[in-house]
């Protein structure tokens, strides 16, 4: 329904949900997202400046917050690596879904920050945006697979991934088709649940300001757990596939 069907003055600015709009910027014929750039790199460097920060921090006598928070993540992935993995196996795996799982957190919480512009956030989590998840799960899935013809050498690995749990036979098409659909599940996953979150910033927008207040207030507390269990389930997801590709034949966990 328009507002001219529903009565309201002609002439009046209908209002509108912007969502996946993004400052493009054009360059040696290739379009650039910049405002993805700018969340990624303030991202970035936010995980730098905490890793300094905790190092700093870190003392042997009785443990602050932050750094029995470091250690926190540090076991609940060291765990994750050691019950799929093997830290012998897969000692690179440990730093790897810790830098990943605090990473992709301080990204979906750039959109916790308590201001809006217009119809969106100050800064939208990269997450939102599919080149930015794309790029990432692209990321995990060569560094996984080269992880897996690394320990069981590239004829070795591609008859594990051709035979996969199901054997050989008509099985081998949808062993294929699971390998491809990994990177995808775990990139449009966490793509999804972001990009669902600017599109609830957005729709509260319309409102007027002494009523959109409270609902985004809300919302954005509700980002905090959204946004901490997406990273959680792509570090953990991260190991799962890291031990799918570097198991052997042989081995019985």
């Amino acid at each position: 329904m328009t507002l001219a069907e529903a009565g309201a003055e002609p002439g009046a600015e209908e209002p509108k949900i912007k969502v996946g709009e993004h400052a493009v910027a054009h360059w040696l014929g290739m379009d650039f997202n910049v405002d993805t750039i700018i969340s990624t790199v303030v991202a970035a460097l936010l995980v730098i400046g905490l890793a300094f920060f905790i190092r700093v921090k870190m003392t042997s006598a009785v443990p602050n917050l932050v750094q029995l928070s470091a250690e926190g993540v540090t076991k609940m992935i060291r765990t994750q690596v050691e019950t799929n993995i093997g830290m012998k196996v897969a000692p690179f795996a440990l730093p790897l879904g810790a830098t990943l799982f605090i990473f992709i957190l301080l990204s979906n919480w750039l959109s916790v920050l308590p201001v809006q512009i217009g119809e969106g956030e100050l800064v939208a989590p990269p997450a939102s945006d599919v080149n930015f998840v794309f790029a990432l799960a692209l990321f995990v899935f060569v560094f996984y697979q080269s992880a897996g013809v690394v320990r069981r050498g590239p004829l070795g690995h591609v008859k594990q991934l051709l035979k996969g749990h199901t054997g050989w036979g008509p099985m081998v098409l949808i062993n294929i088709i699971e390998e491809i659909a990994k990177p995808l599940s775990l990139s449009l996953r966490l793509f999804g649940n972001m990009f669902a979150g600017g599109v609830m910033v957005s729709v509260i927008a319309l409102f007027p300001f002494w009523i959109s207040w409270g609902p985004t207030a809300l919302w954005k507390a509700f980002d905090l757990f959204v946004g901490l269990i997406q990273a959680f389930i792509f570090s953990l997801l991260t190991v799962l596939y890291f031990s799918q590709s570097m198991s052997r034949e042989d081995e019985h966990h």
